[in-house]
């Protein structure tokens, strides 16, 4: 199965000799390469055909202040790689701004439908996850890992990645994303508890 993250994890099934395929700009761990060379496993780039594949036609919306600046510019490279548009909210360079200024702007992008979801850095990534979800219809995570990226996918169907570019390396924070943007809202029980996050949204933006 295509995947926009490869680990040693998702080679346990494949036999020793086989093949995997990921799609173009797919992060490879150093274990899972390791691993694939141990056991003579191939790792096939699949190429999808002109205007298809999953990314297609899906718009990011990214902002971030000075901290997060220079991270912002790599996730916009990988974004593009993957096949994704990218709505660039600023700033445009290190001078210091202010960051609820760039997270509203994400926020208000994505609410609005200009972004199928969005993205906020800045030095830690605790001030902008707050100030994006102080517009309703928002719902920012800060992630700092797989685990709590798939998780805030999965479970509570964030739609605006927060992200510390003090805290995050660039190609952790490559993993990250990846996982982020792949990873479905399950639905069933944890719609119902998304119903109530709205509910209390709406009940205080009378």
């Amino acid at each position: 199965m295509p995947r926009s993250v490869l680990t040693a994890r998702d080679l346990e099934g494949v036999p020793d000799g086989g093949e995997i395929t990921v799609t173009p700009g797919t992060l490879i761990t150093p274990l899972a390469s390791d691993d694939a060379a141990r056991r003579r496993i191939s790792i096939r780039v699949l190429e999808p055909p002109a205007g298809e594949g999953k990314s297609a036609g899906r718009t990011v919306a990214i902002g971030a202040d000075h901290g997060g600046y220079e991270l912002k510019e790599q996730l916009k490279g990988f974004l593009r790689d993957w096949g994704y548009t990218v709505l660039d909210q600023g700033t445009d360079g290190t001078a210091s701004v202010d960051y609820p200024d760039f997270a509203e702007a994400v926020s208000n992008a994505v609410v609005r439908g200009d972004a199928w979801c969005g993205i906020v850095v800045d030095t830690v990534g605790i001030g902008s996850s707050i100030a994006a979800n102080k517009v309703p219809g928002a719902r920012a995570a800060l992630c700092y890992d797989r685990a709590t990226a798939r998780n805030s996918r999965e479970h509570n169907d964030a739609n605006i990645l927060s992200l510390g570019a003090r805290m995050t390396p660039p190609e952790v924070a490559r993993e990250i994303l990846a996982v982020w943007l792949e990873t479905p809202f399950a639905g069933g029980r944890h719609q119902r508890r998304i119903d109530k996050i709205i509910a209390i949204e709406q009940k205080h933006h009378k």
